[in-house]
């Protein structure tokens, strides 16, 4: 099967190591990492799984020396017994090769990653498949994306099947998990994450999982950790101005990919508010690939009212305001009114599924751009 050129991120590559002479590109189990990486020009292919790679890295010096030019990949980095130090050689001491490490999961493994590579590396997340790569697949059918999920393998399956959801969480427990972090209660773990990806996109309270996992609260924290570090998780913080109405400290979570979403809930069709649901998921993806993490938040007041995502521009206090809706009629103003009373300055935007059109509407004082999720690829790049 020929290999599908993923322009978006073989461009975020190029870009990253044109900064920097290594790159760390994470993302969970069959995300693409690998065949991304192949695609690059003049890549030397290594799998940190194989011993007698393990082996040779045991000196990475006398390993690197081997090369002249061209970009080495370390697959499956977190294999190694000390893989910070590999990549600190490679990157003061080797610069004129470029080195790209894959793993499943963040730096933030210290058991692992004993040094955090501070100003000697760049950093991609590669998230399961956004706009750009339905395009570059032929595909963009949006439901089969909600349904199947963002893993390539999944998404070009013929059906979604419980089996490979169940072959992929026993892969994640047996490779990921078992080699960076020790847990001991197998099952409470699972059910957490069961109940977690049943949530999804809602408001996190250690405390309500505490007894239908039979785990304690710092234990429940522990977990999330671990679900973060790994990737299957995403949770965002709530933005605030340090008003006493504004949510300060309680995150939301979201599941790392629809397809798992609609697993878990047993959902082999959707309904329009299931899309709506899973819809959220789609522009947090579109959010990370271009902006990361810390810039994005969600906000919620004391009054329930909420805004599902906002995006602090660069450095200036101009703040992106984000819903989610399967289509325009469904959209009540009242949450980015609260919001905007308290954060006047920023562009209010409305994403849809069912509307093809690009428009602005005003509601009271705020005006509000909606924007079809076909087009939402375009804005966010004009953004980034």
């Amino acid at each position: 099967m020929a290999i599908v050129r993923r322009g978006f991120w073989e461009r975020q590559v190029a870009l990253a190591l044109g900064q920097r002479n290594v790159l760390w590109l994470s993302g969970v189990r069959r995300v693409g990492k690998t065949t991304l990486l192949e695609s690059l020009p003049d890549v030397h292919y290594h799998d940190c799984e194989l011993v007698r790679v393990r082996r040779a890295l045991e000196d990475p010096e006398l390993f690197f020396r081997r090369f002249e030019t061209g970009t080495i990949v370390l697959d499956e980095v977190q294999r190694l017994t000390n893989p910070s130090e590999v990549l600190k050689v490679a990157a003061d001491h080797f610069s004129h090769l470029k080195v790209v490490a894959t793993g499943s999961s963040t730096l933030a493994v210290r058991s692992k990653f004993k040094d955090s590579l501070t100003g000697r590396k760049r950093e991609i997340w590669l998230v399961p498949l956004i706009a750009h790569d339905l395009d570059d697949f032929g595909m963009r059918d949006l439901d089969r994306r909600m349904l199947h999920g963002g893993l390539p393998p999944f998404f070009l399956g013929a059906r979604p099947d419980d089996k490979d959801y169940e072959e992929w969480v026993s892969s994640y427990w047996a490779k990921d998990l078992a080699e960076l972090f020790v847990v001991e209660k197998r099952a409470s773990f699972m059910r957490f994450l069961e109940l977690l990806f049943t949530q999804s996109g809602g408001l996190f309270e250690a405390q309500a999982f505490a007894v239908p996992c039979e785990i304690s609260r710092p234990t429940v924290q522990h977990y999330l950790s671990i679900l973060e570090t790994t990737l299957l998780v995403t949770t965002l913080r709530p933005y605030h101005g340090g008003r006493a109405v504004e949510i300060k400290s309680q995150p939301k979570v979201y599941a790392f990919d629809t397809g798992f979403v609609a697993y878990f809930k047993g959902w082999d069709t959707l309904r329009d508010e299931d899309r709506g649901h899973l819809l959220e998921h789609l522009v947090l993806g579109e959010l990370l690939a271009r902006f990361g993490l810390s810039r994005v938040h969600y906000w919620r007041d004391k009054q329930r009212h909420e805004v599902d995502f906002v995006l602090q521009l660069g450095r200036s206090r101009k703040l992106l305001a984000l819903e989610c809706k399967s289509a325009a009629a469904k959209f009540d103003p009242a949450g980015l009114q609260a919001f905007r009373r308290k954060h006047p300055v920023g562009l209010n935007l409305v994403v849809t599924l069912r509307d093809t059109e690009r428009f602005a509407r005003t509601h009271g004082d705020v005006e509000v751009q909606y924007l079809p999720y076909s087009a939402l690829s375009e804005y966010l790049d004009s953004l980034s």
